[in-house]
């Protein structure tokens, strides 16, 4: 897996195929509409499409694993003719397995594998890669913490061990601090600050802040000027300052929806650094 293995931050474009997502209220829904927003976000400079068929928004309808493979199971077939990697954005083991059957290159879990006791295995029985997010399972509303770089990094190392020990190599892990879960938005802005103990743990990680609620907690400050000077959306001033910082520190890749914003950011910690 040369792609786990670069001297550049790459960008994860977000292709919600949902009718509710949090960002863009439905744009990508439908197969057709989903894939020529993935060829814009190619285009735009995506390194990699991350195709997700069930919002994560707070009070989100949870879907089946076949409800979720009918909205994203014609799309990745059709996408790997391009240049760019597919990942898939699921925490359904069948959803999984029916993904790298299609040729999927990364699974992208934001339970970190709690989510569906099958995902482990179904993923040690791929070829594909695994982002594990940090995620507390059943205990998800907790969001009490000492120190949050250490902790979160601790529950990683733990979750990872899980991984390795269900079969899935640690070469094939991404390891994700999980912004937005199980965290406030001032244990967002501090963990921030401090995700020197989660790249201590040596895999890659794959940092998404992207539109994310915290970030709100400084766009209002540049509100003012009207969303439609800020571009797509009002918060991706602020995306795209988070995705610099994130780059500049060694993120292996951003996830981004405003993919253009996001690659010059990165672009310009290249130059910088």
């Amino acid at each position: 897996m040369d792609f786990l293995h670069t001297d550049r931050t790459l960008v994860m474009g977000i292709l919600n195929v949902t009718p509710d997502s949090f960002s863009d209220g439905g744009k990508h829904y439908g197969v057709d509409a989903a894939y020529e927003g993935a060829l814009r976000m190619i285009d735009e400079g995506a390194d990699i499409i991350d195709i997700g068929g069930e919002s994560t928004r707070p009070g989100a309808t949870p879907l089946s694993a076949d409800e979720e493979w009918e909205r994203i199971g014609g799309l990745i077939g059709r996408l790997s003719g391009h240049d760019v990697l597919v990942s898939v954005d699921t925490y359904h083991g069948e959803t999984a397995r029916r993904a790298a059957l299609e040729g999927a290159d990364i699974i992208n879990d934001v339970t970190g594998g709690y989510g569906d006791e099958a995902m482990l295995g179904v993923v040690a029985a791929s070829e594909c890669a695994y982002v594990l997010q940090h995620s507390r399972g059943q205990a998800a509303a907790e969001t009490t913490y000492g120190d949050i770089g250490h902790d979160v990094a601790s529950e990683l190392a733990q979750a990872l061990g899980r991984a390795v020990a269900a079969g899935i190599e640690k070469e094939r892990i991404i390891l994700d601090p999980g912004f937005g879960f199980a965290k406030d938005s001032a244990q967002c802005w501090e963990l921030a600050q401090c995700l020197e103990p989660t790249y201590a743990l040596g895999r890659p990680v794959l940092v998404g802040v992207s539109r994310k609620r915290f970030i709100a907690d400084i766009s209002p400050a540049i509100g003012d000027v009207g969303a439609e000077k800020l571009g797509e959306n009002p918060r991706d001033v602020a995306s795209a300052v988070m995705a610099f910082h994130f780059a500049r520190g060694g993120a292996w890749a951003i996830r981004a929806h405003n993919v253009p914003a996001t690659a010059c950011a990165i672009r310009a910690a290249e130059r910088l650094s």
